[in-house]
């Protein structure tokens, strides 16, 4: 069993920079492909990024790619989401999300998630 708690979301301007924060319990979670999907208001929830276990292997979502930056921690539990380059179509609640298999994640059907936390980006 994982349990996610996100942090770090809030306001900002245009062009501004977030740093979102996932912390995970359960002793396995260095076992976990772990990821960030966000969710606008009125659609559907959608793929951020995703990092294997090792931190070795990153995918980003082409509307983020070269934006965001996903990494982990193994030691603290810990998986983060840089945010920079923030436009006002990246306003959603962010949510952590963890599986056991890359693939799974990536197609939007991970194990665990998180409550969320909202970004809001002003124009």
């Amino acid at each position: 069993q994982v349990q996610l708690v996100e942090s770090g979301g809030g306001l900002v301007q245009a062009g501004g920079s977030l740093r979102l924060s996932c912390v995970a319990s359960g002793r396995t979670f260095s076992s976990y492909t772990m990821g960030w999907f966000r969710q606008a208001p009125g659609k559907e929830r959608e793929f951020v990024a995703a990092i294997r276990w090792s931190g070795g292997n990153t995918y980003y979502a082409d509307s983020v790619n070269g934006r965001f930056t996903i990494s982990r921690d193994n030691a603290k539990n810990t998986v983060a989401l840089q945010m920079n380059s923030l436009k006002p179509e990246d306003t959603a609640i962010y949510y952590c999300a963890a599986d056991g298999t890359w693939r799974d994640l990536i197609d939007g059907y991970p194990d665990y998630w998180g409550q969320g936390t909202q970004v809001t980006v002003s124009s």
